[in-house]
């Protein structure tokens, strides 16, 4: 129910198009790296391709790699923001961590029901701070 707000929130620090050498993440456009982009949208995707991005396709890759990955979904609101703004920049692994450690359970990088529980248990704005 929140991704679309959460995406255009995430987005708007997210930069255009940049293929930096000494950058790690290499070519990327909207924070969409190419291996992602061949990974989720279009297997045989060229720098080309990526320049072009859609909103559509952009909204895939981050629903998937990212949301998805760290249950936003089922994360109460305010708090599905934090832990997705945190996997762009950090990772979806570090992001499940980081949240696990503040929700006092396991820190297995994997948000299941332990952790999802444990989100709802304690008010979104202490968690989020």
């Amino acid at each position: 129910r929140n991704f679309a707000h959460a995406l255009a929130l995430v987005l708007k620090s997210e930069g255009l198009w940049s293929d930096n050498p000494a950058d790690p993440g290499g070519a990327t456009m909207k924070g969409v790296t190419l291996t992602n982009f061949r990974r989720y949208v279009k297997a045989d995707a060229t720098k080309a391709d990526l320049r072009k991005i859609s909103d559509a396709q952009v909204a895939t890759v981050y629903r998937r790699f990212y949301w998805d990955a760290v249950a936003g979904a089922e994360l109460p609101d305010g708090v599905d923001y934090a832990v997705f703004d945190f996997a762009v920049n950090s990772g979806p692994g570090r992001a499940a961590k980081y949240l696990q450690a503040v929700v006092g359970v396991t820190q297995d990088g994997r948000i299941g029901p332990a952790t999802i529980a444990a989100a709802n248990g304690k008010p979104a704005g202490v968690v989020i701070d």
